[in-house]
């Protein structure tokens, strides 16, 4: 995962999602999506990926990075089919979804500022919660 969120912001010269996603020819869009983030979904060949206009900015960059990790990892997958159906394949989906976004908005250099701090510390600085700074860590 981190190779390929590595040669994305290098090939792309950028680590943002929205940016990545344009080039990528993934269409994304803003709208009221009540208490949802956002979601992935691929129609007619068309991937895109949705995201509630009412989040902060920050929050709208982390759903988008990690919705693109949907539409890189699971490109075909229909996870309002799959939430129905099993609880762990959506897990799992959603966690490398979110390690994907990790990795692709926070860089390396980035803990070495942090290194004497908690992952509380880290979480609060980064407005990331504490979960996905130690899945990051990982």
């Amino acid at each position: 995962m981190r190779k390929k969120t590595r040669s994305l912001k290098k090939k792309y010269g950028t680590n943002n999602p929205f940016d990545i996603a344009q080039h990528l020819g993934i269409k994304v869009i803003f709208e009221p999506l009540g208490s949802i983030s956002g979601y992935y979904n691929k129609q007619l060949r068309m991937k895109q990926i949705h995201i509630n206009h009412d989040l902060s900015e920050h929050d709208q960059l982390f759903t988008c990075a990690h919705e693109l990790g949907h539409a890189i990892m699971h490109p075909d997958a229909n996870t309002p089919f799959l939430r129905k159906r099993t609880g762990l394949l959506i897990s799992k989906m959603e966690i490398e979804a979110n390690k994907f976004a990790t990795e692709l908005l926070i860089d390396d250099e980035v803990f070495l500022e942090f290194q004497e701090f908690t992952t509380n510390q880290i979480a609060l600085a980064l407005g990331y919660s504490e979960e996905l700074i130690r899945l990051r860590l990982k």
